[in-house]
């Protein structure tokens, strides 16, 4: 195995390259041929190795060459492959090369064909490198490397103002999370003196590490993962990143990016045991911010703007997961929600596509019959996120409830179960408003409405099969072929915290019953607001519209930070520009200049250029210095 992971993200960085150079010239729309055979190349070499770690209770750790050597700052560029990192190099590598085939349809006759893939081929590079790191320095490089191939995809119809602004607010407020998760790569090297996995959790598996450096170390990599994986309050990104194409929602908001900061928990989770209190906050964040973006979905317009909202709210799920210990069990729900999300995003860009570009939903409707392909394999995106049995969401999401449960944090459990009511509410407010009812869009746009081609019909079939199969590899308790799989990774920290392999009892089976109840709910009374009485959510934004504006326009966080954050950097960049640089820092330069110009005025009538002068200046000087030598 160790003589062929590294080429898992080598193939797409050869991708890159090659694309990037050589793409411009090639035939019209040919380009996306290298990044998708590269993608292939690597889900294979993925699945082989998936196959082969499987028995292993060692990860395989294999050195490329010796990254730093300073002293006692030994850092390898080194690769890790254990079962997490298979598991995720499986989802990254088939997720992807699904989007990148669906793409092919998608950004047909795009002017900027070559430079998309190109920078989807790097994107896919550094998430694999960031899954595969064998150390915290490694997976910072594909953590921030991660974060500039969005602000190039987020911002790739650069000519378009929003979707500049957009790719630089993922990276700057992505970049609040990394100073955190930076200074916490650097506390890491301090206290254990190694930056490589094995030593980290083996120094902690043995103890005398001081609780308050972990504690300061969890909340620090936590920061990281608050702002990768769009938690409150870092999530202001995450919505404004659909200014992207929908192939980069997909990618972005699916199985990479967004998954970075669970992923990095997960890897940590032996740091993350041994606080219980960084644990306690990364279920309350996690809580909160499933609830509050689920909230704020209800009241979406913009497809993609629901879908992201879910994005968020699920994300919240998989940390409440985290929360209580259940490590297996938020991966679960990571590969799930890969598959049901992706498939959600592909197929709202099939709709957007079929329509011209439109993504309003108040400007849709009716197209159940005109786009059947779409609809079919978004309704099983749709049941799957809902939460609704036997489709891959009801397991890892009743998975993640449950364990709430066991674990005592019944409040948890209780906005959990409001939050997934409200996801199977919004989810299927989205299919309704976009399917089902009279047409809303204009006639012209109405006469023009086709089926997407089959390069991108043929991944939403792909990903409705997985939406709906995928829940059956981590069922609840012992039937769950994911979790145990992926004990070796997590039996240190499990040891930690006293969990045991679960047995299904009485109670989890009345829990599926009530999950399953609450999200029939929600969808029976999205299916009464927006089939049966298409006149009551106009009539109920009315009676609550100070309730509705507020949802509306998303709590006002966006606001609250540009007149206090942003506001307060710009006023205070202009003052230090005006009272520091300007005064002092220029003053100093100018006011250097200043006294050599006044230096140069003084001694300039001693420069009169007549000879007799210069004599009598150099007779005075011989005469101080003999008079000082004989008399001192």
């Amino acid at each position: 195995m160790g003589s062929y992971i590294w080429l898992i993200p080598v193939l797409p960085l050869v991708a890159f390259i090659i694309t990037l150079i050589f793409g411009k010239w090639w035939i019209k729309d040919s380009a996306h041929w290298l990044p998708v055979l590269a993608m292939a190349g690597s889900f294979g070499l993925s699945l082989a190795a998936f196959i082969q770690i499987r028995g292993s209770a060692e990860p395989v750790v294999v050195e490329l060459w010796r990254w730093f050597s300073v002293g006692s700052f030994q850092v390898p560029f080194s690769l890790q492959m254990d079962q997490l990192s298979s598991v995720m190099c499986l989802v990254v590598s088939g997720i992807s090369l699904l989007i990148f085939i669906y793409s092919k349809g998608y950004m047909h006759g795009d002017t900027g064909y070559y430079r998309f893939f190109a920078y989807m081929s790097l994107f896919g590079f550094s998430m694999l490198l960031l899954v595969l790191a064998g150390n915290y320095l490694l997976l910072y490089l594909g953590w921030e490397a991660v974060g500039l191939c969005s602000y190039y995809l987020i911002g790739y119809f650069y000519h378009k103002p929003e979707a500049a602004a957009a790719g630089k607010k993922a990276f700057i407020v992505n970049r609040v999370g990394d100073f955190g998760f930076g200074l916490g790569v650097m506390l890491i090297f301090v206290t254990f003196g190694t930056l490589d996995y094995v030593g980290v959790f083996q120094q902690v598996g043995v103890g005398g590490i001081g609780e308050g450096a972990l504690l300061a170390i969890a909340l620090l990599l936590f920061m990281g993962a608050m702002g990768k994986s769009a938690q409150f309050p870092l999530h202001v990104w995450l919505p404004d990143a659909m200014e992207g194409p929908t192939p980069v929602s997909a990618l972005i908001h699916a199985a990479t990016m967004v998954t970075a900061g669970v992923y990095l928990v997960a890897r940590s989770a032996v740091i993350f045991a041994s606080v219980p209190t960084a644990l306690l906050v990364v279920g309350i964040i996690g809580t909160f911010t499933a609830i509050f973006a689920a909230v704020i979905g209800i009241c979406q317009k913009d497809i993609k703007k629901v879908l992201a909202y879910s994005t968020v709210s699920q994300l919240g799920y998989m940390f409440m997961a985290l929360g209580v210990g259940a490590w297996a069990i938020a991966i679960f729900h990571l590969m799930t929600h890969a598959f049901f999300k992706a498939l959600l995003f592909l197929g709202a860009g099939s709709v957007i596509h079929s329509l011209g570009g439109e993504q309003d939903m108040d400007k849709m409707g009716g197209l159940r019959k005109r786009i059947p392909a779409t609809y079919y394999t978004l309704v099983a995106g749709a049941l799957a996120l809902s939460g609704i049995f036997p489709f891959a969401g009801f397991w890892s999401k009743d998975d993640i409830l449950g364990s709430v449960w066991r674990d005592g944090q019944y409040l948890f459990w209780a906005v959990g179960l409001i939050a997934a009511f409200i996801t199977a509410f919004y989810t299927f407010r989205m299919i309704f408003m976009t399917f089902f009812g009279k047409p809303r869009m204009d006639e012209e746009t109405g006469e023009h409405i086709h089926e997407s081609p089959w390069s991108m019909i043929v991944p939403l079939i792909v990903l409705a099969l997985g939406a709906l199969l995928a829940g059956f590899l981590g069922l609840p308790g012992k039937l769950g072929v994911l979790q145990s799989f992926l004990e070796p990774v997590f039996g240190s920290a499990n040891h930690i915290l006293g969990i045991h392999e679960h047995s299904l009892a009485a109670t989890d089976y009345v829990l599926m019953v009530v999950s399953v109840i609450v999200a029939m709910l929600g969808i029976v009374l999205a299916w009464f607001m927006y089939v049966k009485r298409t006149d009551l959510p106009a009539l109920a934004g009315r009676r609550l519209q100070p309730v509705y504006r507020v949802v509306y326009n998303k709590f006002y966080v966006d606001e609250f930070y540009a007149a206090t954050v942003v506001r307060l950097t710009v006023d205070g960049s202009r003052w230090v520009w005006r009272n520091f640089d300007e005064k002092i820092i220029d003053g100093a330069v100018h006011g250097t200049a200043w006294l050599w110009q006044r230096a140069g005025q003084v001694a300039r009538p001693v420069q009169s250029g007549r000879v007799q002068n210069y004599l009598l200046g150099m007779f005075i000087g011989l005469f101080v210095v003999v008079t000082v030598v004989v008399f001192l």
